[in-house]
């Protein structure tokens, strides 16, 4: 069934019905704006209040930091930041894939059915004018029908009239003839716009309306279908994004399951205990034997021990008393000694990853150093002098330090756990200064500067395992390989990455047959392993 057979009479209730499904769609486009406003505002809110709770601290090493139930809820307003950003997803695809197609689309249908409309109301006005000038000539062949009609009763009368002359007789038959061929031809004027007319109208009612208003119903069963379809994707669009919104929620979930309160209060105890023993009990001072307190030996209690042996003794230890806040000292003497001596271990590892990595930067500089020396047109030694002689200042440094905080992490009684960092590094004339594993200076020769830069790259080879692959790379130039320690390659060659480039330029390699040796990192494209 379709409008255009069923509601061939009807278009002012079709033109009505379409103007109102048009205004639907507005209508739910409005809805869908609105729904995203709230969803960004509710997303806004939501990373505010996160950001809110969540003030960046000044240090990780806030004691607080460790907590289970500290970390749990920073994991919490994480989650909340991310399920905020779900949240402005869904604004944005409503926004795109309902608000702004719905309203391109609906401006579509509007000048679509204007177009419709316009050709009904022509095809109606060009029927309305065929039938006026049907009507026209319809009166026309009245009038001049009654005229002739009347024009032959006055021939007839003047024919029977005895005193009429002959020449009024023929006058009068003249004038009813013509009247009368006027008649015929208004008649056949009149019987041609009849047919015309009727054509016309068979043509308007069973060719033209029924096909605009089939168009008008195609049009409309469209916007039926594209606004079924923003329903479905109004759901669509939140059911995309709720894996991973009940990810965030399993966050929230699994950041109250890992709150562990024996091991909060283990911390507790951790950071703050002070390594202090009770107080004993009070001695006696029986004044009436004039005995001095302080060197009396008869005390009714058990010995006085010391009570606060990082800061002067008082009379007396309250347990809720305020205390003066400590003047903070470098070797942490202020503190207690439990934390004194975890504060003097923190630091003293600090200081040796610190002096590793100067370490690692001396080795890296000599191997450059050498390699520009014996290949000139990669760079040229003398640049980096300055890098040589600041890293050498800095190791030299980092040991003073490294050896003070020993000392007062021995005094305090600590094991002096320390980290263990390579003994090699370079002086600023490229050669290798051997030290002892703890900063000391060695007995130890320094062997020949030409042969001590790569010398570590031999005992690696020799005295190492042979290191699994952590990925491959792919020369992209020719390299000579002609220094000692390095490896020859050609363009094209696919070799295993043994050790990755440390900052100092060169990358570790191995061939398929064994050998082993340095190449420049920037020859290569390389592939880590996952």
């Amino acid at each position: 069934m379709d409008w255009g057979t069923e509601l061939w009479d009807q278009y002012d209730i079709i033109e009505k019905h379409t103007q109102s499904g048009l205004e639907l769609v507005e209508k739910y486009v409005k809805f869908a704006k609105e729904r995203t406003e709230i969803e960004q505002n509710y997303a806004k809110q939501l990373r505010n209040l996160s950001k809110k709770y969540n003030q960046k601290r000044s240090s990780k090493d806030e004691p607080e930091c460790r907590f289970s139930s500290y970390q749990a809820f920073l994991d919490i307003l994480t989650e909340m930041n991310d399920y905020a950003g779900q949240r402005e997803l869904i604004a944005e695809n409503l926004m795109m894939n309902i608000c702004i197609d719905l309203t391109k689309y609906l401006q579509d249908l509007k000048q679509e059915r204007k177009t419709y409309l316009m050709d009904a109301k022509k095809a109606q006005q060009s029927l309305e004018s065929t039938y006026k000038q049907l009507d026209s000539s319809k009166k026309r062949f009245e009038r001049e029908w009654r005229e002739a009609e009347r024009a032959a009763q006055y021939a007839e009368k003047t024919d029977q009239d005895i005193n009429a002359t002959k020449a009024d007789v023929e006058k009068a038959k003249q004038q009813a003839h013509m009247r009368a061929h006027v008649a015929d031809e208004c008649k056949n004027d009149y019987a041609a716009q009849l047919q015309k007319y009727n054509k016309e109208q068979n043509q308007f009612y069973f060719s033209d309306m029924p096909l605009i208003f089939n168009k008008l119903q195609d049009l409309d069963e469209r916007r039926i279908q594209k606004l079924a379809q923003g329903y479905v994707l109004f759901s669509d669009t939140e059911k995309h994004v709720m894996p991973i919104i009940g990810k965030c929620l399993e966050g929230i979930t699994k950041a109250g399951t890992n709150v562990n309160e024996k091991n909060d209060s283990m911390i507790v105890i951790e950071q703050n205990k002070s390594g202090f023993e009770r107080p004993g009990d009070l001695e006696f001072e029986d004044y009436s034997q004039g005995i001095n307190r302080a060197s009396s030996d008869s005390s009714l209690g058990t010995p006085k021990v010391s009570l606060d042996p990082w800061k002067k003794k008082t009379n007396n230890f309250w347990l809720f008393s305020k205390r003066s806040k400590p003047t903070v000292t470098e070797d942490f003497a202020h503190l207690p000694p439990e934390q004194r001596r975890k504060r003097l271990q923190q630091k003293l590892d600090e200081i040796c990853k610190e002096l590793q990595k100067e370490v690692d930067q001396s080795e890296a500089l000599g191997k450059m150093k050498d390699v520009y020396e014996k290949n000139p047109q990669m760079g040229d030694p003398a640049s980096l002098a300055s890098q040589i002689n600041q890293t050498s200042q800095n190791i030299e440094r980092l040991r003073g330090e490294q050896s003070k905080y020993e000392t007062w992490l021995a005094e305090a009684g600590g094991r002096g756990d320390t980290l263990r960092y390579k003994a090699h590094s370079f002086n600023n004339n490229g050669a290798n200064d051997v030290h002892s594993p703890d900063g000391a200076y060695s007995d130890e020769s320094t062997p020949d500067p030409s042969q001590a830069i790569y010398a570590e790259f031999d005992d690696d080879f020799e005295d190492e395992d042979l290191a699994a692959p952590i990925g491959k790379c792919t020369a992209m130039y020719n390299f000579p390989g002609a220094s000692e320690g390095t490896i020859a390659m050609q363009e094209g060659e696919v070799l295993a990455v043994v050790e990755e480039d440390k900052g100092d330029g060169w990358t570790r390699v191995r061939r398929n047959n064994g050998d082993e040796g340095y190449i420049p990192t920037s020859y290569v494209t390389i592939t880590l392993n996952k």
